[in-house]
């Protein structure tokens, strides 16, 4: 599930977008101000950001640049009231890949989701590999040496999240907020059921060492150990 960081002071408008990506089966994190947008930017996970210009605290034009410059390279749009030529070019010279003017549509905007999202931020991450473990983000195709796995749109998420983290210890928490909405209601044990489910079909059908290890009492961690 690709997770959308929104950042918008305008409560009804953000709310709005909330429930409108969530039926889209986004997972959606919302921050209402500038810094806490900045730090949520910064320091999150996310497939896309959708950024409004004016803000308190810190305007989106500031957060772009921010985030751009710590090589940061997730698509952004920002959204405006403010639809001079000048504005926009502003957007986009920090750093944003769109730029809407409110009010706008929603089908529109969904529309240049897609079209960012399709858009690879680097060409060698379309295909992750770990040992004989490969993902191809593009394909939506996961496999282990010659054989395809089949996986449920959950178990794909939270695979491709610990491929992208490979050798990095990942809390329960730190999952959840991932794979999750941040406002679903997931116990632990969910985690460990659906690390359960990958492991019956990535490690336990083949020969070679298993790929996903349990460090009890912090998380799991994807990495072929020698």
């Amino acid at each position: 599930m690709m997770k959308i960081l929104v950042i918008e002071d305008e409560l009804k408008l953000a709310n709005a977008l909330s429930r409108g990506l969530k039926q889209e089966n986004y997972a959606v994190e919302v921050c209402n101000d500038g810094n806490d947008g900045l730090s949520a930017a910064l320091h999150g996970e996310y497939d896309l950001m959708i950024i409004d210009r004016m803000l308190p605290g810190k305007e989106g034009v500031e957060i772009v640049r921010e985030v751009r410059a710590k090589g940061i390279k997730t698509p952004i749009i920002i959204l405006t009231a403010k639809g001079q030529v000048r504005n926009r070019v502003e957007g986009l010279d920090a750093g944003a890949d769109d730029y809407m003017v409110k009010p706008f549509s929603f089908e529109e905007l969904l529309a240049r989701m897609r079209a960012l999202l399709r858009r690879p931020t680097d060409t060698i991450d379309n295909i992750l590999k770990v040992g004989d473990l490969t993902l191809d983000t593009g394909r939506l195709e996961v496999r282990r040496g010659k054989k395809r796995i089949k996986l449920t749109s959950t178990e794909y998420a939270l695979l491709e999240y610990l491929m992208r983290n490979e050798g990095r210890t990942l809390s329960k928490d730190k999952i959840i907020g991932h794979v999750w909405d941040f406002d679903a209601d997931i116990l632990p044990n969910t985690v460990e059921a659906y690390i359960g489910s990958l492991r019956r079909k990535i490690d336990k059908p083949f020969p070679g060492p298993d790929l996903i290890h349990t460090l009890r009492g912090f998380g799991y961690r994807l990495e072929l150990e020698q």
